[in-house]
């Protein structure tokens, strides 16, 4: 994918979103390395919910190795056969893999010049993938910076519907205690994005 573009558009406000969803997609994308582990333990949040949340998950992950966390994401997304969870818009949205959504997800990929790296094989409408996919829109990492309204689409169709959910999910599964701390950051953060998008929408 392009590398980010440096633009003066892009507000403080918005280069800490776009670092939020990029974040939750490295997180749920793969287990996450001790690097990322003494990165996410040194975070510090303040006193809204957003910020609870994200002291809550540092302090997890001060307690975590990269040997738990690996264990505790393959239980969770990959198993002996599947995982206790499947991240993807399809599967939350019709029960089934490769539906609807993935073709209007992939659709709309393509009209903002998005393309999935060679090196992933699963379909894009996974959760870490769509996470990364709007913090690289919000900074024209694909291009020039979405505007407002591109980005409410693009979060209103392919992510509001089911990502609370999945968060929720993830939050309580069996299997999670690194990863309910990361639900609830994404958990929040999805509320805090729907109420943004829909006090601008009009």
């Amino acid at each position: 994918m392009n590398a980010t573009v440096q633009s003066p558009q892009i507000s403080a406000e918005d280069r800490l979103r776009a670092d939020l969803y990029n974040y939750l997609g490295v997180m749920l994308a793969r287990p996450a390395d001790q690097m990322l582990l003494d990165q996410t333990a040194a975070l510090s949040g303040d006193t809204s919910p957003l910020g609870e949340a994200i002291n809550g998950l540092a302090r997890v992950a001060k307690a975590m190795n990269p040997k738990k966390v690996k264990t505790e994401f393959n239980a969770l997304f990959i198993g002996l056969g599947r995982g206790e969870l499947l991240p993807y818009a399809s599967y939350y949205l019709t029960g089934f893999l490769n539906e609807k959504p993935l073709a209007a997800l992939r659709s709309d990929m393509s009209a903002q010049r998005i393309s999935r790296a060679e090196n992933v094989f699963e379909p894009e409408d996974n959760i870490a993938s769509l996470m990364e996919m709007m913090g690289g829109m919000i900074v024209g990492r694909f291009g020039t910076p979405a505007s407002d309204a591109t980005q409410r689409v693009f979060f209103n169709k392919h992510i509001a519907p089911w990502a609370g959910h999945f968060y929720a999910d993830l939050k309580s599964a069996q299997n999670s205690v690194f990863y309910a701390g990361v639900a609830d950051v994404g958990g929040v953060f999805m509320d805090i994005e729907r109420e943004a998008f829909r006090m601008t929408a009009g």
